[in-house]
């Protein structure tokens, strides 16, 4: 019998090789198959998980234990957001004064370590109502969205807190707490301004799949809401850092930029406070239980020219502008229109027709006088604050 040739060491070197070589291409092409797979089954929980309105009722233990525990007259929460100080404190202090404790309680998101105290606010209510955990706020920035969800945390540690109402510093009530808190507790649904943004491409590609652009909704930053609402927008995980990572104001015109300034405009211009609870509410399939509309009026200020130097921003009202037949005629206001939808939004609460608004921005330190001193909060003697 005749013996095979042994086969020289440099050929069996070769095919050991080659076999390594292979196994480890298998092993690559494997692990790449393997995260992909787990990539896009991350992807479609999080879809899944924002598809399901059910994920945002309540996911907070602690809330969920407090509305258990709820017993006595309900609270509105009222939440302030202040540069620093409040300078209409005393119209809300008169306001407040004809209220009863147990119907209401006081937040203010202000600068970090302000206080409010004797030396710093003209009325009790406000003294030690700020939060300690304030952040510094920058207007146009996720930073606003985020002073928001701490003063809804805040007050959700109350279980009494039941209707949440957010306000500048230079918001005012139109009328007596009595009204307002009978017109909020009437209604089972929030009060959130929202319809779809079709003017503006505020919309970037990169929030999908988390935020799909027919969810996409834009409105007034000033809304009220009832305790599920509130426990949703303070309880979110996902949504908040999307917005934080994508949704970014672009930066105004400046001359002086030359042709830099062709390229800042073509950069996605978002207003995180004027997207984000309506959007998120939309995701969480909840726009049916929202009156679609806000309670506080606002004038903007629609000049061209403003609005490429300094962006939009409200008008003031002064102690000139701000009588009895201004006041009057915003109280008459029944109805609102939203152009890009087409849509007549009827000012009503449990099919009853009612005024569209119960609070106004933004008043000067002497508008706020003058409505006290016409009574439109309660009977005052303004002349009195003169001397403050």
């Amino acid at each position: 019998m005749t013996k095979k040739p042994a086969q020289a060491p440099q050929v069996v070197a070769a095919v050991v090789k080659r076999h390594v070589i292979w196994m480890g291409w298998k092993l690559i092409i494997l692990l790449s198959v393997s995260l992909c797979l787990f990539a896009l089954l991350r992807l479609h929980f999080l879809y899944d998980s924002y598809s399901s309105p059910a994920i945002h009722r309540s996911r907070s233990p602690i809330t969920r234990r407090a509305n258990l525990e709820f017993t006595g007259p309900p609270k509105i929460a009222f939440l302030f957001l202040a540069r620093q100080y409040l300078p209409l404190d005393f119209l809300w202090g008169a306001f407040f004064e004809n209220a009863d404790v147990a119907n209401f309680s006081v937040y203010i998101h202000s600068s970090p370590g302000f206080k409010f105290d004797e030396s710093t606010t003209r009325s009790h209510f406000f003294y030690g109502r700020q939060l300690k955990n304030s952040i510094q706020v920058v207007w146009g920035e996720s930073s606003m969205i985020q002073a928001e969800r701490l003063l809804l945390s805040a007050a959700l540690d109350n279980p009494a807190n039941q209707r949440f109402v957010l306000l500048s510093d230079s918001c005012v009530p139109l009328y007596n707490f009595s009204y307002i808190y009978s017109y909020m507790m009437a209604s089972s649904k929030s009060f959130v301004d929202s319809f779809r943004d079709t003017k503006e491409d505020r919309y970037n590609q990169k929030m999908s799949p988390i935020i799909q652009r027919h969810k996409w909704r834009k409105g007034s930053q000033w809304i009220t809401l009832i305790r599920s609402h509130a426990e949703v927008i303070a309880d979110d995980e996902v949504i908040f850092p999307v917005y934080r990572k994508y949704c970014k104001r672009r930066l105004p015109l400046d001359a002086r930029k030359g042709k830099l300034n062709l390229k800042l405009q073509k950069q996605n211009n978002c207003i995180p406070d004027e997207h984000y609870v309506q959007t998120l509410l939309s995701i969480a399939d909840l726009e049916g239980e929202l009156e679609r509309r806000t309670l506080t009026y606002t004038v903007w200020n629609l000049s061209v020219t403003r609005m490429e130097s300094k962006g939009w921003h409200p008008i003031t009202f002064t102690y000139a502008n701000a009588g009895p037949k201004k006041i009057k005629e915003i109280k008459a206001i029944n109805h609102v229109y939203y152009e890009t939808e087409y849509r007549t939004e009827w000012c009503h609460t449990n099919s009853t027709s009612v005024p569209c608004f119960l609070f106004a921005r933004k008043f000067s330190r002497g508008a706020a006088m003058r409505l006290l001193s016409e009574g439109v909060v309660s009977p005052y003697d303004a002349s009195t604050l003169l001397a403050t």
